[in-house]
């Protein structure tokens, strides 16, 4: 009998950690945690381990949940802050008491094989969580109705108020971490082995092990802010929440919900549901944080009003601009044309500092290259026309003669470089690449080729003139990679929205016979061997592709190959 790895590695049964990429295996049936926790069955697996139902032999045979937590390191002080990262999750578990959260009972630490695991015990939870109700549903042509999920906000927001009132977010907000409680039909959150406490200082938590920062959530559910840098407030959550919600009411994944090229819901065709519903769920699904509900009493509030909500603009996602390079400043008259015709947010990604003021990055779909403007000042005048952003302190480049005259001349080099720019992302728009997805992969390689950059952001001054360029050469090459491995235009537009689910879901297509004799390890050797040609090296023995950049990648080869077989058969 054989088992998989979360990367779908077969290996077997008797092996405890796999023999590709030696991530821990599960743990079998019957097995003894802690000589007090024996292992019944796995129920469910995330991003930081898997959880398991468990026999308390010390509790009269009780059932209780051991949650696992086996950070992959080898480094002994690696191990130790991984430990300690974990004990902190611990306690502010352990400070949670309300009766729609599972009790906490204990943190252990165990070890298996030559690896040590962390665990967490708590209660078990007898019930379906919704996504096993909605999938049920869905077998019978049905998904929920609106009152069903209204009556599931009513009585999941009150928990969430309850954890947030302890300064605690929970990141992981989805169908699956809700459980139908089986004796009161209350909902029941669960799986906080991802809760993190909000720094009264910063707002935000993320851990830091390894030189890697560990963003945790699930794409399609945890906003931008979450996903794309780490950060989470309690309004994180309530975003989240209204995703569950619109994936309930649909029956659809949040990825059929939503443009991520144009970054816009499908209000009023994929999504139909009346107006008073429709306004506090594009309130919780604001793009930007300080927009949304900024707490769950809030959102209770709006639900039971029978006042209309105000609505809440849904295009409110882009800045639809891209400064070119360091010049002249501009005059606020262009800047309020500008702003009179577009709707603005920044958000900040990791990207070099003088292609963003506050988050300058290459969100616009439609992108205006501003060569014959493009200036620092410019920047500012722009985005002080914008009040949804905030400007951090800038200094602005000198001109030759040391001032900085609006009335002198850009010279060459900054036309050449803001027409670089403006290739670049003219390009990039062409071919319906996700700019999220292009940059993270473009910084990817370019501080994987420069490590000792690490941390710092590139400046317009002169001294990073070369690393300016070679981060274009480094977008102009993976834009050519892209277009060489001929993707179909919906694949490039998925680009940055794939995961393990679509890998899953090609695995049980092929053992249910949907593409003939072909099988998933065809599909695996075929897409790895198209890939290897664009990207050699990137699957290399020891290597494990990023499924945030370049696995993506990967993805969408094996999407379009998948599409063909389904066209075939």
């Amino acid at each position: 009998m054989q088992v998989y790895c979360s990367k779908q590695h077969a290996n077997h049964r008797s092996n405890r950690f796999c023999t590709q990429c030696g991530e821990p295996l599960p743990i079998h049936q019957g097995e003894i945690i802690a000589n007090r926790y024996k292992i019944i069955k796995l129920l469910g697996q995330g991003g930081f381990g898997r959880t398991y139902l468990a026999e308390d032999r010390k509790q009269s045979a009780k059932t209780c949940v051991l949650k696992e937590f086996a950070p992959q390191v080898e480094e002994e002080q690696d191990l130790k802050k991984a430990k300690e990262l974990f004990e902190r999750e611990a306690s502010v578990l352990k400070k949670l008491q309300h009766s729609q959260i599972p009790c906490f009972h204990a943190s252990l630490q165990a070890k298996i094989g030559n690896h040590d695991f962390f665990f967490l015990v708590q209660d078990y939870v007898q019930g379906e969580n919704y996504l096993d109700l909605l999938e049920k549903r869905l077998a019978k042509g049905q998904s929920f109705n609106e009152e069903e999920v209204i009556t599931l906000l009513q009585k999941i927001l009150p928990v969430l108020s309850y954890i947030h009132s302890q300064n605690v977010v929970h990141r992981d907000i989805s169908p699956d971490n809700l459980i139908c409680r089986r004796s009161d039909q209350l909902p029941v959150l669960v799986d906080f082995g991802g809760v993190k406490q909000l720094p009264a200082s910063q707002g935000f938590w993320f851990t830091q092990m390894g030189g890697i920062r560990t963003i945790l959530g699930k794409k399609g559910y945890a906003p931008e802010e979450q996903l794309r840098q780490g950060k989470a407030f309690p309004s994180s959550d309530l975003y989240s929440l209204a995703v569950t919600a619109l994936v309930l009411l649909t029956g659809k994944e949040p990825q059929k919900l939503y443009d991520s090229y144009q970054g816009n819901w499908y209000w009023g065709k994929e999504i139909k549901v009346n107006p008073k519903l429709e306004a506090v769920l594009k309130k919780m699904l604001a793009y930007k944080p300080s927009d949304r509900y900024q707490n769950a009493n809030q959102v209770l509030k709006d639900l039971k009003s029978p006042i209309p909500i105000p609505a809440v603009n849904p295009h409110i996602t882009k800045l639809k601009t891209m400064v070119v390079a360091p010049g002249r400043k501009g005059v606020k008259a262009l800047a309020t044309r500008f702003h009179n015709k577009t709707q603005a947010i920044a958000q900040t990604l990791s990207m070099p500092v003088w292609l963003r003021p506050f988050a300058m990055s290459m969100i616009g779909t439609t992108v205006v290259a501003l060569t014959f403007v493009g200036s620092w000042a410019l920047v500012s005048a722009v985005i002080q026309g914008v009040s949804s952003i905030t400007i951090p302190t800038i200094t602005l480049p000198k001109l030759p003669d040391g001032s900085d005259s609006p009335t002198k001349p850009v010279g060459d080099s900054s036309n050449k470089e803001g027409t670089r720019i403006s290739q670049i992302l003219d390009r990039r728009t062409r071919l319906q690449i996700p700019e999220g997805f292009f940059i993270q992969t473009v910084d990817k390689i370019f501080y994987t080729n420069n490590p000792e950059l690490v941390g710092r952001s590139l400046t317009s001054d002169s001294k990073d003139e070369a690393l300016r360029q070679e981060w274009y050469s480094t977008a102009e090459d993976l834009l050519k990679k892209i277009e060489q491995a001929k993707l179909s235009t919906n694949a490039r537009r998925q680009l940055g929205t794939y995961s393990r689910r679509n890998l899953r879901t090609w695995q049980q297509q092929a053992q249910n016979g949907e593409f003939g004799d072909y099988t998933i390890e065809e599909l695996q050797r075929e897409t790895n061997r198209k890939f290897d040609r664009l990207f050699p090296g990137q699957r290399g023995r020891n290597a494990k592709l990023d499924e945030n950049t370049f696995g993506q990648i990967w993805y969408a080869i094996a999407a379009d190959q998948v599409s063909k077989l389904e066209s075939a058969n």
